[in-house]
């Protein structure tokens, strides 16, 4: 029996970015976009969704049809239904591991800010939606290098029912 090379998975960023650059206000989301959460449901369906500890504790509850993987250093964390990992190596190992099993292709981290910049240099493909607002926030996207990333696909939108601005669905690759 011969070994098989180990299987590629992408890391995939997932992100609503105001125009501002801020993704989050008092550990909660700074705007009201209904489409973009339908996006994020069809984009980590199925998928293991690796988050800090602060972005799980905005969510408030483990994603269903996902394995959420939740990287803290804190020993008493321990909420239920989640995977819980002392560091993103360790996250992404657990990752890994979940995606193979499930017959996943990719790895999609949701944030925060931290995790985002520890795992940006990892990342495959980012699936951003750019909000044309500006709100207030305490917790921002880090800058997208235009010298490692392109944008492979962009489709500009309306607000729809429920959204509170328009935003554009943006692919970027890397360079």
């Amino acid at each position: 029996m011969t070994d098989a090379p180990p299987r590629r998975f992408s890391i995939v960023l997932l992100a609503a970015i105001a125009d501002n650059g801020v993704i989050g206000r008092d550990n909660g989301l700074p705007f009201r976009q209904r489409s973009d959460l339908q996006r994020f449901k069809s984009l980590t369906m199925g998928k293991p969704v690796l988050m800090g500890r602060k972005t799980y504790l905005s969510i408030g509850k483990p994603l269903p049809g996902r394995t959420n993987i939740v990287v803290s250093r804190d020993a008493g964390f321990a909420p239920a239904g989640v995977v819980i990992a002392r560091s993103l190596d360790a996250a992404l190992a657990a990752a890994r591991d979940d995606a193979d099993k499930r017959g996943a292709g990719e790895i999609v981290v949701i944030g925060g800010t931290d995790i985002f910049a520890q795992t940006m240099p990892l990342a495959d493909r980012m699936e951003i939606t750019h909000v044309h607002a500006s709100p207030a926030g305490d917790t921002y996207f880090p800058p997208i290098d235009a010298t490692q990333w392109r944008a492979a696909t962009r489709s500009d939108h309306p607000p729809g029912p429920q959204d509170e601005a328009a935003f554009s669905y943006v692919t970027y690759e890397r360079v």
